[in-house]
């Protein structure tokens, strides 16, 4: 696979590559666009089976990105990065070092923050060699929490309209994977009431949340046809296919994980059997919208509570989204990128110009 042929790269302003092999480091940085502020976005560290997957990840993550930035109303483009190799036995800090040293090169265009693979200690490390990055200890810290409280808000609004319930008091929520994201996210729904049915491969994970909120447990590829009104799929992404969208009893998909869809075409799938999906890059965006803060007010005061209801507010964001979408009975995920994407040209149209980004002259002063 070559960047110009993947399916993936359409729109992109920038992927450049590093490889270090002093220290290992094999890096792609993708930037997609950059019309409302420096790229933002996450690092991944993944045993990619190939560079042609890490590639097609990076490419779809950084252009999630661009659309989760706008739709939650950030000044900041997309932008994403993938570091090739086990987290558990590649991570070393000269590894970090160099990548930090990579990042610097954008000189501010792409601000790096962690996503799997990655720790908050791993960020500041990063930060040894560049200030472009955010979710620092002292700092925004670990999103996760974010963006399980952002998911926990947007189930509620999904369950309100399709059910046309206030609460998730009874309401039965299948949730599959319970990393950072997924354990806090079962701690929010259990305390509204809800009922949990959860699938994870680490045993641990499972019996921490079957002993504290009295889960049930099914396998990981059972989940999909279980008894519930909502599935929230917190772990990788692509597991809404031509095989599981078939198997779901669900009536909502709401969760964490980043590129549920296969493909677009699966948003018109789940549509066709009255299943409402809430699209990935917007309810999964409170962990963007809490650092962002931190970026924002770099060298003043973060405020968690205030980046906190800004999160919250994604429940209105998402109302708003299933209303139009059903007004114009077109797939949820087919609107949600109808308003990102107006947003970006409204913002172009602003500037006298179209289809251009931010530009390497804009970086934010460190």
């Amino acid at each position: 696979m070559t960047v110009f042929s993947a399916q993936s790269f359409a729109h992109h302003d920038e992927v450049t590559f590093v490889h270090d092999a002093r220290t290992g480091l094999k890096a792609i940085i993708a930037i997609h666009d950059t019309t409302l502020g420096p790229a933002l976005g996450g690092c991944r560290m993944w045993p990619y089976e190939s560079d042609g997957q890490a590639l097609d990840d990076v490419l779809r993550l950084s252009r999630g990105m661009t659309y989760k930035a706008a739709m939650a109303g950030l000044n900041f483009g997309g932008g994403k990065s993938v570091v090739i190799g086990d987290s558990r036995a590649d991570k070393s800090e000269a590894l970090l070092r160099r990548f930090g040293r990579f990042v610097d090169t954008f000189q501010g265009r792409y601000i790096v923050a962690e996503d799997v693979g990655m720790s908050v200690g791993d960020m500041d490390i990063v930060r040894q060699e560049t200030p472009y990055v955010a979710g620092v200890g002292g700092g925004a810290g670990d999103p996760s929490p974010a963006t399980a409280w952002g998911v926990y808000h947007g189930i509620r609004a999904a369950v309100r309209h399709r059910f046309q319930r206030h609460d998730l008091s009874g309401v039965t929520v299948a949730v599959q994977g319970l990393g950072h994201v997924g354990g806090h996210l079962c701690a929010h729904l259990a305390n509204d009431g809800a009922n949990l049915i959860v699938a994870d491969i680490d045993d641990e994970a499972i019996a921490s949340v079957r002993e504290e909120f009295g889960a049930a447990v099914v396998s990981c590829d059972g989940i999909y046809e279980c008894d519930a009104e909502v599935f929230a799929p917190c772990a990788l992404g692509a597991v809404l296919n031509d095989q599981t969208i078939p198997r779901l009893q669900a009536r909502v998909v709401a969760g964490s994980a980043n590129n549920q869809l296969a493909e677009a075409r699966h948003g018109k799938a789940l549509a066709d059997i009255g299943v409402l999906y809430a699209p990935d890059y917007v309810i999964n965006a409170g962990g963007l919208i809490h650092v962002s803060y931190e970026v924002a007010y770099r060298g003043g005061h973060f405020d968690h509570d205030v980046a906190m209801a800004h999160v919250a507010r994604l429940h209105d964001r998402l109302l708003d989204l299933f209303t139009r979408a059903e007004a114009e009975a077109i797939p949820t995920n087919t609107m949600a990128d109808r308003i990102a994407w107006e947003r970006l040209e409204q913002v172009r149209a602003a500037r006298g110009r179209r289809g251009e980004g931010y530009g390497r002259s804009m970086a934010l002063t460190p």
